[in-house]
């Protein structure tokens, strides 16, 4: 049976709390149901649903892909505030057992090296000692080369992708999203950074909910994860894009850039690890 010619691998299940709204059996049913041979889960900063997710992929015949969405510490000038600013999203996903590993580790670390009235954060020196096995996703529009293009510092981030790319070799992968103007009006400086380094583009959807008509209900979690009203300028939120695409839309989005629907295949063919039940670990007991 043929399979679609492209793979999700930005997508937040539930486990992303008060962010994203697909249970894993639905990531599993929707890949399914769209005859893509692999879905990744990229829950933030945790991997709650990895094992329940994995389950349910291969009970659907589907090549599960573990990943996580790990918060990346800046280093810029505090905010007027006092403040230090939030962390940038980045995505890690697992090659093998190892990276696997490497990923429930930095995922723990997150938690138990942030002060705990700060988002879950690490240092790239941190995430350097454990990145063997794990493949780079930039994060996109949202990740740390988007913000500094976007506040036209282009220098800084061309610095910052050469550290990247130092810590996970060939394994960095430029992330493009196409959500809304200020993707497109970035993307040429993405581009170029990838150009510059012969790094591969990989186009992804970030994924909170399954259906366009999920939209609303999406934006009203928002708004209750944060304590604001829906007319609050200020508050959080992401565009009706930012669903479960079917291959066909995603390929008709990215048409000037096939090869970045091509390398979400080829990422997949690298990733070769998936959660595993066992029985529980249970501390030794001196006599």
């Amino acid at each position: 049976m043929p399979h679609a010619d492209f793979v999700h691998l930005r997508v937040h299940s539930a486990f992303s709390l008060s962010e994203g709204a697909i249970k894993p059996d639905k990531i599993a049913a929707l890949a399914k149901d769209n005859a893509m041979p692999a879905v990744a889960i990229t829950d933030s900063s945790n991997m709650f649903g990895a094992l329940e997710f994995s389950q349910y992929c291969t009970g659907k015949g589907v090549q599960p892909i573990i990943g996580c969405q790990v918060g990346l510490t800046r280093t810029d000038v505090p905010r007027s505030d006092g403040m230090r600013p939030a962390p940038d999203p980045v995505v890690l996903l697992a090659q093998d057992a190892q990276g696997y590993a490497n990923l429930q580790r930095l995922s723990s670390l997150c938690f138990l090296e942030t002060d705990p009235s700060l988002p879950p954060q690490l240092p790239l020196s941190r995430i350097a000692e454990f990145s063997a096995g794990l493949i780079l996703l930039t994060g996109g529009t949202r990740g740390p080369l988007g913000r500094l293009l976007a506040e036209a510092r282009a220098g800084e981030a061309a610095k910052l992708l050469a550290a990247l790319h130092e810590t996970f070799g060939d394994h960095t992968m430029i992330e493009l999203h196409r959500h809304g103007a200020l993707d497109r009006a970035i993307e040429p400086g993405m581009i170029e950074l990838a150009d510059a380094r012969r790094l591969p583009l990989v186009a992804t959807n970030e994924c909170f909910f399954a259906k366009p008509d999920m939209y609303e209900a999406h934006d009203a979690l928002l708004c209750i994860a944060e304590g604001r009203q829906m007319a609050d300028p200020e508050r959080r939120r992401v565009t009706p894009e930012h669903w479960f695409k079917p291959a066909n839309v995603m390929r008709a989005l990215f048409a000037d850039l096939p090869e970045a629907c091509d390398n979400t295949l080829a990422i997949a063919r690298c990733c070769a690890v998936m959660a595993e039940s066992r029985k529980p670990l249970l501390p030794i007991c001196p006599k």
